[in-house]
């Protein structure tokens, strides 16, 4: 679940990390407020006003501005709310401003006494490990940074029997080439940052850039953090941030049916029972001339209920030209799904789109009885190449 900078800011400041004092806005005389607020207790005399979305790259599309009095916090407030915002993380419309943030200025004196780096928090796949991945150069090009010189890009793997370590801090903050009162702030930064991200259960942290300010202290001067799904039972306070505006409607649809679906470009709808075998089928489609309209996992209990909401959310799409169900009866049964397929076209109506299904596992015969005797217009197929072949024949 992805979460805005200011709720994920919430949580890191909750174990310990310096972030610069912020308040949420949804109003230019609200942003006016705030500021107000901030240089009460701040004494800043700047503001950051910036953009909330679910998105990176805000600055480049003009959603992050610098304040220097209370009428330009009001005038950048009414610019970037209800602005679309297009950034190289949003799809070609943008997305819909509806939140700012007014935080304090940290960088004092100015820009050019202040330090920026990149520090993020993830698991490495290939390890089996988490791992933090940091850089001297951070701001809004570290892509290119990653992309031109390498070797700036450090990473720091963590023991899951032990967790970081100081030695590890340590090690961050002399490679960051930090001296002083800011090493002992980043040693210390870096250990709240990774306790809060264990903490939180998150799958990923993203930091850039933080900020070491003119007297040595280090912020999370911004903070884009996911967090798994699969833990969010045991955090119902994080749970709650959920911000479904943020998401693609068709997806929030699909998660009230516990249905895993995504929504991509293509034309051809996927229905399977299990994750890997959902990659599998989409690798098949492209490869005999297709392209995947979604990513749809109906899970291992997948009964006639779940399936016909499943097509009921697919046949939203008006780029589906071909259905293909691809179900191997382990958990789920296979007479089951197809029960579901007949009820979607009883309930449903005026499904126009072809629909290729392949059954294979536990009552995989009773299924195909049941699809065979209800009079459909359905593709039976054996095998998973015979099935993705069968949807390029139909769209020829």
């Amino acid at each position: 679940m992805n979460l805005h900078e200011y709720q994920g800011k919430s949580i890191l400041k909750s174990y310990g990390v310096a972030i610069p004092m912020g308040i949420v806005a949804v109003s230019p005389e609200a942003a006016v407020e705030a500021a107000k607020e901030i240089q009460k207790k701040s004494g800043s005399n700047k503001w950051a006003v910036k953009a909330q979305i679910h998105a990176g790259g805000r600055g480049k599309g003009g959603g992050v501005k610098i304040a220097k009095s209370l009428d330009e916090v009001r005038e950048y407030a009414d610019a970037i709310l209800g602005m679309m915002l297009v950034t190289p993380q949003t799809k070609k419309e943008g997305k819909l401003v509806r939140k700012i943030i007014i935080e304090q200025n940290i960088y004092y004196p100015g820009p050019e006494n202040v330090e920026e780096y990149y520090m993020s928090i993830l698991l490495n796949r290939d390890l089996g490990r988490n791992m933090v991945m940091y850089s001297p150069r951070g701001g809004m090009n570290i892509e290119e940074v990653a992309e031109e010189t390498p070797e700036e890009i450090f990473h720091e793997i963590i023991d899951p029997g032990v967790g970081i370590t100081g030695f590890q801090c340590r090690r961050i903050a002399f490679n960051l080439e930090l001296t002083g009162v800011a090493f002992k702030q980043m040693v210390k930064f870096v250990d709240a940052l990774y306790k809060a991200y264990i903490g939180s259960d998150s799958s990923m942290f993203e930091i850039n850039p933080v900020i070491k300010a003119a007297d040595g202290m280090v912020f999370a001067a911004d903070a884009k953090v996911v967090v798994d799904n699969n833990a969010l039972y045991r955090h119902k306070d994080i749970a709650v941030m959920r911000d479904i505006t943020e998401e693609d409607p068709t997806e929030v649809e699909a998660s009230r049916y516990d249905l895993n679906f995504v929504k991509l470009d293509g034309n051809v709808a996927c229905m399977v029972n299990g994750a890997g075998l959902a990659m599998a089928t989409m690798d098949m489609i492209k490869m005999s001339g297709g392209n995947p309209a979604n990513f749809l996992d109906v899970g291992g209990t997948a009964d006639a209920k779940r399936v016909e909401e499943a097509f009921r959310i697919i046949l939203k799409d008006e780029a589906v030209e071909a259905i293909l169900v691809n179900i191997f009866g382990g958990i789920v049964r296979c007479d089951r799904v197809a029960q579901g397929i007949v009820d979607a076209y009883n309930n449903i109506g005026n499904i126009n789109v072809p629909i290729i299904v392949r059954l294979q596992g536990t009552n995989a015969e009773e299924g195909k009885e049941l699809i065979d005797k209800s009079g459909l217009k359905v593709h039976s197929a054996i095998q998973l190449e015979e099935a993705a072949k069968l949807v390029n024949t139909v769209l020829s």
